[in-house]
């Protein structure tokens, strides 16, 4: 027998744009610092990043604004951990999937004997599923954070030159985040495609085929009572309980013609 496999090709090519989205991500953000001494200024201050997102490990120069000096500055947090998760399961995932559906197409007898293998595929499935959940959620919160840590507005804080208002500090370009947003949204179409693919993947378990058989056996012990003679003997038959000419039929007490037809008549004819 045929069958269709189990793990679709889209799960396949949407692991791949969550993790291409994510884990090949750089971009950078440009600021402006015009001092009140036009020649200390820097109008170009260019603050390149990338996955993993270990933002304090991004250094950067700006001006003081105070002679020809110039500080070393470094962005605030570290979001690696949230970020090289999603990447991970990504990567997991797709690597799955390929590997399941070349046992589906070429290795189907493996693949049902003892039914080991559809128990490991359904376990598996149901982590990945899980997984996706809590790695996509995670990201969406470390994306979030990112995004504020990068905020031009907030990087201009860490600037002592920018904290005198004789100079003037600015933004000039905001990094762009919409492969990272598009990231986030894959992760939860993965988790919906796989969370969607465990009720395919437990029909094939020997668990749902149990069900089945006990679902069966219920139904036919269930019709197999309503067939026997308790429900079907003629209860109310000529033969039964209600219909015993024994019962209402019999000359009995009342039905004897010597309780009320014989003494009276018999007397009342001798006195004549």
């Amino acid at each position: 027998r045929w069958d269709v496999p189990k793990v679709s090709p889209a799960e396949q090519l949407f692991a791949i744009f969550a993790f291409a989205t994510c884990g090949g991500y750089s971009g950078g953000l440009r600021l402006s610092v015009d001092c009140a001494n036009k020649s200390e200024s820097d109008l170009n201050i260019d603050i390149a990043f990338a996955y993993p997102f270990r933002l304090h490990q991004v250094n950067f120069d700006a001006p003081t604004c105070e002679g020809k000096r110039r500080e070393t500055l470094s962005l605030i947090g570290d979001f690696s951990s949230s970020a090289e998760f999603f990447v991970t399961i990504a990567v997991f995932a797709f690597l799955y999937s390929l590997a399941a559906t070349v046992v589906y197409i070429f290795f189907q007898n493996k693949y049902r004997e003892n039914n080991r293998g559809p128990l490991i595929d359904f376990i598996v499935t149901v982590v990945f599923s899980f997984l996706w959940l809590v790695g996509s959620s995670a990201w969406a919160k470390g994306l979030s954070d990112v995004k504020i840590a990068t905020d031009p507005d907030e990087v201009l804080l860490l600037m002592s030159a920018c904290k005198q208002q004789s100079n003037k500090c600015l933004p000039v370009r905001s990094p762009v985040m919409s492969s990272l947003n598009t990231s986030v949204v894959f992760g939860f179409l993965n988790f919906i495609l796989w969370a969607g693919n465990i009720w395919f993947v437990f029909k094939e378990t020997g668990w749902h085929s149990s069900g089945q058989r006990h679902a069966a056996d219920t139904m036919e012990k269930q019709s197999s009572g309503y067939n026997q003679g308790g429900y079907n003997q003629d209860s109310y038959g000529p033969a039964g309980g209600y219909n015993q000419p024994g019962s209402y039929g019999q000359v009995g007490d009342y039905g004897q013609p010597q309780s009320y037809g014989q003494s009276g008549p018999t007397s009342f004819a001798n006195q004549i």
